[in-house]
């Protein structure tokens, strides 16, 4: 393309040009704002009326939000004359290649609509799924966002989460807390557990009801073990668990209760 061509476009359809695509950039920046601004006031109405959980709002907010962009570039590329019916086709066959191809993706999001309707879990809660124990941060279209008692942040495939066992320790009101303490042979195991009794009962947070369990575990060589369990919310799980292993050491401390030791067998020579 020589010097005069490219005057002739210029001067015939340079300026047309130049317009729609300075308005497709307005377009873009505005209709992007209007979206972000629409599911900014979905979400408010949301949260206002108070009969749609975090989880599912945020689900829908995203669900919104693609379809709003998609139409948004649909109206763009009219502007410029592609006509938006035969992208649709091209974008539904495209859409048909790329599902055979991210199968798995598109099996996470199906998962993901699955567990909008079943609620397993919601934000907020504590869950093991995929192999992953923490605190439920977000339930996206592909994924759920957990964050691990050390403060990670982990994002596991809603396929993963849906095919394999669900645990969620906060849809109950308290879960146990199971620890553990020896005494020595010498030590009689009721009169610990006597002890023991009214002190976990009374660690901040352990539930009243159902009160403290405290039995004989077993038998050792060392002596009884006892499983002191009691029970709370699982927001204070571990505050009441380490409180019940401080609260052992202490209660026997204070009765005086020698340590466990492991009986050494002496063999005699023969003469």
């Amino acid at each position: 393309m020589n010097t005069q061509d490219i005057w002739n476009f210029v001067t015939t359809q340079g300026v047309d040009f130049g317009i729609k695509l300075l308005t497709a950039i307005v377009a873009w920046i505005v209709g992007r704002w209007l979206i972000n601004l629409a599911v900014g006031l979905i979400g408010k109405a949301f949260e206002r009326g108070g009969k749609i959980d975090a989880t599912l709002a945020n689900y829908l907010k995203s669900i919104i939000a693609v379809v709003l962009n998609i139409v948004l570039i649909l109206a763009i590329l009219d502007l410029f004359g592609v006509r938006t019916t035969s992208f649709a086709a091209l974008l539904a066959g495209a859409g048909l290649a790329i599902g055979a191809a991210w199968s798995g993706m598109l099996g996470n999001f199906a998962a993901g609509v699955f567990m909008q309707v079943l609620r397993p879990y919601k934000v907020g809660d504590f869950i093991q799924a995929g192999g992953v124990t923490g605190t439920v941060k977000e339930l996206g279209l592909f994924g759920t966002t957990i964050v691990t008692p050390d403060n990670v942040t982990t994002i596991v495939g809603n396929g993963k989460v849906f095919g394999d066992n669900i645990q969620n320790y906060s849809a109950l009101p308290v879960r146990r807390v199971d620890c553990v303490a020896k005494v020595a042979n010498s030590v009689n195991p009721m009169d610990a557990i006597a002890r023991l009794q009214p002190v976990i009962a009374a660690i901040p947070n352990v539930a009243q009801s159902p009160a403290p369990e405290i039995n004989i575990l077993e038998f050792t060589a060392e002596g009884p073990k006892l499983a002191v369990r009691p029970y709370t919310h699982t927001d204070h799980y571990w505050q009441v668990y380490f409180d019940t292993n401080k609260a052992i050491v202490e209660t026997f401390g204070a009765a005086g209760y020698p340590v466990p030791e492991t009986p050494v067998a002496h063999r005699t020579l023969a003469g």
